[in-house]
């Protein structure tokens, strides 16, 4: 169970650096920064996913 809540973070992670590259490449791509764009709305939508899953999950052991 550890090892899920890892990689409900890791969702977090991913979107910050797909959020940093699409600020990066604003200027000379927009095309590639509105995919990374769509890739940090994927990833938060994965992360609260997940959360709640979780947390569900959990409920219905208890």
């Amino acid at each position: 169970m550890k090892l899920l809540k890892i990689f409900q973070y890791a969702y977090i992670i991913f979107a910050a650096l797909f959020l940093w590259d699409a600020i990066t490449n604003w200027s000379i791509d927009r095309s590639r920064s509105y995919m990374s764009l769509v890739f940090v709305a994927l990833a938060l939508f994965m992360f609260f996913f997940r959360k709640r899953f979780s947390k569900k999950f959990e409920d219905h052991n208890k």
